[in-house]
């Protein structure tokens, strides 16, 4: 683990909290030596994060497409800035960059990035560990609906069982380093071993 890639809010919300969770995060990821990737913006949860990284000593990347450059959102101040032509080069270049995924609190942009992470992974494409870092339960009707998921058979437990949710930034930090893909690529063997009959 050498990289963490946060996906978040380029708003801070309406709560205090966000951003402080936010900043310790960022200060946490500094100083356990891990780079943060990003998706480039100075507004925001986003800046907040990348700026609280910084400001521990820590290093920085922001992949960006040009169209948000022209917008002048890009974080002036960043370790490496990396702009890409379009959103699907963004998110792929934040996934050869990152080793594993994080979601903060945010809107659209930031459901469909972790979503999509999670796809790849139990499409076999990724194996690398996604989480929700929950702040004042901003997540948790979200995973009760992936629960719910489970529940009525469109997810399998297993999956389930590989996404990390919580509030404790130490457990997360802990659960990504040791963190084995061994419940949702034992389920992709045994579905494609069931293909393959």
């Amino acid at each position: 683990m050498n990289s963490i890639c946060i996906y978040c809010g380029s708003n801070p919300g309406n709560r205090p909290a966000y951003v402080e969770r936010a900043m310790a995060l960022g200060d946490r990821i500094a100083r356990e030596g891990l780079r943060l990737v990003y998706g480039g913006g100075n507004v925001g949860l986003m800046g907040a994060v990348a700026n609280a990284v910084l400001e521990a000593g820590g290093e920085v990347t922001g992949v960006i497409p040009q169209q948000l450059v022209d917008w002048e959102v890009a974080h002036p101040g960043l370790t490496e800035l990396v702009v890409v032509g379009s959103m699907h080069e963004r998110k792929m270049r934040m996934f050869d960059l990152a080793d594993g995924f994080v979601a903060l609190p945010g809107g659209f942009g930031t459901m469909e990035e972790i979503f999509e992470m999670l796809t790849w992974r139990q499409l076999g494409i990724g194996d690398k560990p996604c989480a929700f870092l929950d702040i004042e339960d901003f997540y948790a009707p979200l995973i009760g609906m992936i629960d719910r998921m489970v529940a009525e058979r469109f997810l399998h437990p297993e999956q389930r069982a590989d996404l990390w949710y919580g509030d404790d930034i130490d457990a997360l930090l802990a659960w990504m380093r040791a963190y084995e893909p061994a419940q949702a690529s034992k389920w992709l063997d045994e579905k494609r071993r069931s293909v393959m009959r």
